[in-house]
């Protein structure tokens, strides 16, 4: 995608401007992913203002052949310290570089130091978030990565449960590297993270990590788990119970249904965050259960699982179409089970688009 990575690279001169600089020294992997389609583990950009021409991706050797196919329209230096190179590279050229600006909020005050003794004659100023910028509202190729990845772990949640994959007498952690298997069946290159995989009373805990404690008859079983294709990151969680429910798990399951119901509504251009978050939110504080949601509604979702906007409460500005979010209310009883219902979606005009297609129905298996 050559193409569509020099217009994002473009795009991101506009905000390098703005913001009073020649260059943008960019050091996050992710980010150095996002603007040129380099998937190694060691790299660097520098970003002229001035246009491709000036543009520098360094590298090292282990990846000459690897990069020259996935960066083929950029000037290529291979050096084992890449920041440090295109470092003395400023400085070289000093007159188009003067004023270069680096991700202050991944750079350590250690490589700071040093990149500033090796960029004599060029000013480093702190340019935090400039690409996540960029990173926020998704282009077609990054929504069609994370539709496939949604999709990956839609197909492994109807085999785990159609195959018998759930039942009393499995422990979490079966489940959880069964349903991590069924995902890489279905194109995935890897979990986004850890599979949750809580059972019973663990349903109660937000974040659980799979243990050896075995599945039974009546347990609400909270499967939070995403798949990762071409980089893209899915997200959701379905709880369902084994066996005919009781009274207060139809209750709460209904509950959160309709919380979850809610914030997905609320998912529109222009609104803030905290809107969306105070959407879900509101039913389950009207049901007297707001004790019992204690973490934000949802968050940005893309080639990190969880990255901007953050919709909570303390969440800050508003959302925009083409943005990927997810809306996953909880509540929690301590010492009998909880149940979270999360979607990852597209932020559109009229309407979110959804990407979790899995039934948000109570499933009883």
């Amino acid at each position: 995608m050559p193409e569509t990575h020099a217009h994002r690279r473009e795009a991101l001169r506009a905000l390098i401007t703005a913001a009073d600089l020649d260059a943008l020294l960019v050091t996050d992997l992710l980010n150095i992913r996002y603007l040129t389609g380099f998937t190694g583990s060691n790299a660097a950009l520098l970003v002229s203002a001035a246009g491709e021409s000036g543009t520098v991706f360094c590298t090292d050797g282990r990846y000459t052949a690897q990069s020259a196919t996935e960066v083929p329209d950029l000037e290529r230096v291979l050096e084992r310290a890449s920041a440090a190179a295109l470092a003395k590279h400023g400085s070289a050229n000093a007159e188009a570089f003067r004023r270069t600006g680096f991700e202050s909020q991944h750079v350590s005050v250690e490589a700071h130091e040093s990149l500033r003794g090796l960029a004599e004659g060029i000013e480093l100023r702190r340019a935090p978030g400039l690409v996540e910028r960029l990173r926020l509202v998704k282009d077609a190729a990054e929504i069609e990565a994370l539709r496939m990845a949604c999709a990956a772990a839609d197909r492994a949640l109807a085999d785990l449960v159609e195959h018998g994959g759930l039942r009393p007498g499995r422990t979490e952690r079966e489940v959880a590297r069964e349903l991590e298997g069924r995902m890489l069946d279905h194109g995935s290159s890897g979990p986004s993270f850890e599979t949750i995989v809580a059972a019973g009373a663990h349903s109660a805990i937000p974040h659980h990590q799979p243990t050896g404690s075995v599945l039974a008859p009546g347990d609400f079983v909270k499967l939070d788990f995403g798949a990762t294709v071409d980089g893209y990151h899915s997200d959701m969680t379905r709880t369902l119970v084994l066996g005919a429910p009781a009274d207060w798990q139809r209750e709460v399951y209904e509950l959160v249904y309709a919380a979850q119901a809610a914030g997905c509504a609320a998912v529109l251009p222009g609104i803030e965050v905290s809107q969306v978050d105070a959407a879900a939110r509101g039913v389950i504080e009207r049901a007297g259960h707001g004790d019992e949601f204690s973490h934000g509604l949802g968050h940005g979702v893309g080639l990190e699982v969880h990255e901007a906007p953050s919709l909570a409460a303390t969440g800050a500005g508003t959302l925009s179409a083409g943005m990927a979010v997810t809306v996953e209310p909880g509540v929690y009883l301590a010492g009998r089970g909880g149940v979270r219902i999360e979607d990852t979606l597209v932020v559109r005009d009229g309407g979110p688009e959804l990407l979790t297609l899995s039934s948000k129905e109570l499933v009883v298996v």
